[in-house]
């Protein structure tokens, strides 16, 4: 595997102008990764709703949203239908194949897809697509492979960080 060359702020923004799709993990992107669980043994994530409302910014501007979670709680479905994105996938043992089946269906060529992953499982999908995109607290081996790290860690305003950048490059 190859590291990739980290884009300037001037650079990512004309990159985004080519972004059709804001594909998003959950853990560690959407969430700060923590696992909170009650006395019954339910699990619980906390969603930055900063990020939500960039979320909803973003396809008023034109973008396409999913969510691609390896985790299956029933959380994610619930948060991905308040913000009303129509392809979330829990429980996803092959990423980048769902992303290429949501690609299919609203007739968008990877080159066209940023994706916004923290860890090893996200790998398949960042070596495939043209905006590979981390947050700050990532692990190494996912930096390696993006063209840009936020400056907010995941869970702390980071989707919302690049939503604004793509609503501003497609106003």
């Amino acid at each position: 595997m190859f590291i990739r060359e980290k884009l300037s702020p001037r650079d990512f923004k004309e990159k985004l102008k080519t972004v059709k799709l804001l594909s998003l993990d959950v853990d560690g992107i959407l969430t700060d990764g923590g696992l909170y669980y009650t006395e019954t043994g339910d699990e619980l994530r906390k969603f930055n709703v900063k990020d939500g409302m960039g979320m909803k910014c973003a396809r008023e501007a034109g973008v396409e949203l999913c969510i691609i979670s390896a985790s299956t709680t029933n959380a994610i479905q619930e948060r991905g239908k308040r913000l009303g994105i129509p392809h979330v996938y829990t429980g996803a043992k092959n990423k980048i194949e769902i992303l290429q089946k949501i690609c299919d269906e609203l007739g968008i060529s990877l080159d066209n897809v940023a994706h916004m992953g923290d860890d090893l499982n996200d790998l398949s999908i960042m070596e495939k697509i043209g905006t590979p995109i981390t947050v700050a607290d990532a692990i190494e081996e996912v930096k390696e492979q993006t063209i840009y790290v936020t400056q907010k860690c995941g869970g702390q305003g980071a989707v919302r960080e690049v939503c604004d950048l793509l609503v501003k490059v497609n106003s």
